[in-house]
């Protein structure tokens, strides 16, 4: 048995996630975690609510609130969200945990004892009219780089580049709109190049890594990475623990990677685990997987494993980042701001979250831009979900409540032909098969595998067509369907990690079977261990068809 840290990138809770949110980092990451599980590996799923930083304190200001109220309603918003959309965290956290705030302190004192901190003095961007130095997204401007005009102080959304606020041509306060001047502050940074030669053999030698990863991390290393400033001079964060410091706080990147290792060591006191976190931090054995969308590579490919190097304790580096490109949503970039997309709460509003999680895995962006489409979630709703998946185990428990009394036949193998061995053949391969693409982060291509799974059964029961068959042969027709039930068992396992809600139903509410499918073993769904003469319940669709003209009001 593995020790696996599943990791998903902390939403920042300045507005409800939407979905390329979700299929970006907290689901692609439940998927897989739900997998190992499975297998029977050791997991720990981490995230948490990311609440500090200059989003966060703009917003509040435009509302005129109080930062730490705005946050608390937004962390359990957001967390009673993931559980509804059947988010299976180990740990979801946030990161104004005291646990969070001590570690992240403790942790830039070690980096300033061992050398890797030192402090400058800068020119800030400073609004006179709001009387407040602009850090970050406090201010924004066009992109030194590639010219983009609504680029933040913090990076450019357009090219993926890092920037300082004084980098930003045109500058201006979000706040008031005002140009700021410039004006003298004192800040604290990481010393990013000493770990430039470390990073690019660590990068090189990742065999996990994804291509576009890679190539731009080492482009950014090639470039020559600068010294990252760890302090802002805003109010809403963790305290700066650095002597001299009053006044300033940990930039929120510079905290948020951190609570990887700060909700794992909260894991551990939660369930009275004492030390336990340390195994999936510095075991060299354990693997570590981060999810998240491609603008947040840089973070956790450079920055995050350079400051795990600085501490000088052993820390396990990243073992795979695996990244997705952006989900657009009808071929624009979400916005709640001009009403472009849906998010994660107004989506419940009309449909069950594994019908989400369903489209959303098949057009997971694995290798470039997708955009969710109403007209491609209608389509697979209906045309794969609901006829394919839903129509194949319906059929066969229909059909077996109706002509044998609702228990699973009893099976004579040696009466079994090729077309039936066939059968029997793919569900010993498919825990396999599916496995191979999951182990690769190719989730549509595995959750094609399980939906060909449901079109083989139905194109087997169309070619023997029980229902004529037991007028003919009770035994045959009894062999077909007793096949088709061990079928609709290893799809219920193997649908698990992608569509909970419906492999529970599934296992419990149709197949009548004891325990819960999430705690089969991966392999057994290769088995046919579904017995004769098991009664099953009375069937009941699955999914029901989604409108074809639906559009969300």
């Amino acid at each position: 048995m593995g020790k696996w840290l599943v990791c998903s990138a902390w939403p920042y809770i300045n507005a409800v996630p939407h979905l390329g949110t979700l299929i970006g980092s907290v689901l692609s990451a439940d998927v897989f975690a739900r997998y190992l599980r499975m297998k029977g590996e050791e997991v720990v799923f981490v995230s948490g609510s990311d609440e500090h930083g200059t989003p966060i304190e703009v917003e509040a200001i435009r509302n005129k609130a109080d930062p730490k109220v705005f946050t608390d309603k937004m962390h359990a918003l957001v967390s009673k969200l993931f559980k509804e959309w059947g988010i299976s965290f180990s740990n979801y956290t946030r990161t104004e945990n005291e646990i969070h705030k001590k570690f992240v302190q403790e942790f830039y004192m070690k980096l300033y004892e061992n050398g890797y901190i030192f402090t400058q003095e800068e020119v800030g961007l400073y609004c006179e009219k709001c009387n407040r130095y602009l850090p970050d997204r406090f201010v924004e401007g066009t992109c030194p780089y590639c010219g983009y005009d609504r680029a933040r102080g913090d990076q450019c959304d357009n090219c993926g580049r890092l920037l300082d606020p004084a980098m930003l041509i045109n500058p201006k306060c979000v706040i008031c709109g005002s140009t700021p001047i410039e004006k003298k502050t004192k800040h604290w940074y990481f010393d990013l190049p000493k770990f430039e030669d470390a990073l690019r053999e660590y990068i090189k030698n990742n065999k996990q890594f994804p291509d576009n990863a890679k190539k731009f991390s080492i482009q950014m290393i090639d470039d020559g990475l600068r010294p990252r400033s760890i302090t802002r001079d805003n109010k809403w964060g963790i305290p700066a623990p650095f002597p001299g410091a009053d006044g300033k706080t940990i930039y929120v990147w510079m905290e948020a990677v951190l609570g990887y290792v700060s909700a794992t060591i909260e894991w551990s006191i939660k369930n009275n685990l004492g030390d336990k976190w340390k195994d999936f931090w510095f075991d060299p054995e354990t693997k570590s997987v981060y999810f998240i969308a491609k603008d947040n590579i840089p973070f956790h490919t450079i920055i995050f494993p350079a400051l795990l190097m600085a501490s000088k304790e052993g820390y396990v580096l990243p073992w795979q980042v695996a990244s997705t490109e952006f989900l657009l949503y009808e071929g624009q970039p979400f916005s709640k701001s001009r009403r472009i997309g849906i998010w994660a709460d107004e989506a419940l509003k009309y449909f069950p979250p594994d019908y989400y999680r369903f489209v959303l895995i098949s057009i997971r962006p694995e290798k470039h831009d997708t955009s969710f489409k109403w007209d491609q979630f209608i389509s697979l709703v209906n045309d794969e979900l609901n006829d394919i998946l839903g129509n194949f185990i319906h059929r066969c428990l229909t059909f077996i409540y109706r002509y044998f009394d609702g228990r699973i036949p009893n099976v004579s193998t040696k009466d079994f032909d090729n077309v039936d061995k066939e059968i029997v053949t793919k569900i010993e391969n498919a825990p396999d098969n599916v496995a191979k693409y999951l182990d690769q982060f190719k989730y549509k291509d595995a959750l094609k595998a399980v939906v060909s799974l449901a079109r083989d059964g139905n194109q087997y029961l169309n070619n023997k067509e029980p229902w004529k068959l037991i007028k003919e042969d009770k035994i045959k027709a009894g062999n077909v369907l007793y096949l088709c039930a061990q079928l609709v068992r290893s799809i219920a396992i193997l649908i698990a990690p992608f569509l909970p809600f419906t492999a529970e139903q599934i296992w419990k509410d149709l197949l009548n079977l004891n325990g819960s499918v999430h705690e089969q073993n991966w392999q057994d769904a290769g088995e046919l261990q579904l017995p004769s003469n098991h009664a099953i319940a009375k069937p009941k669709p699955l999914f029901k068809k989604v409108p074809t003209d639906f559009r969300p009001s």
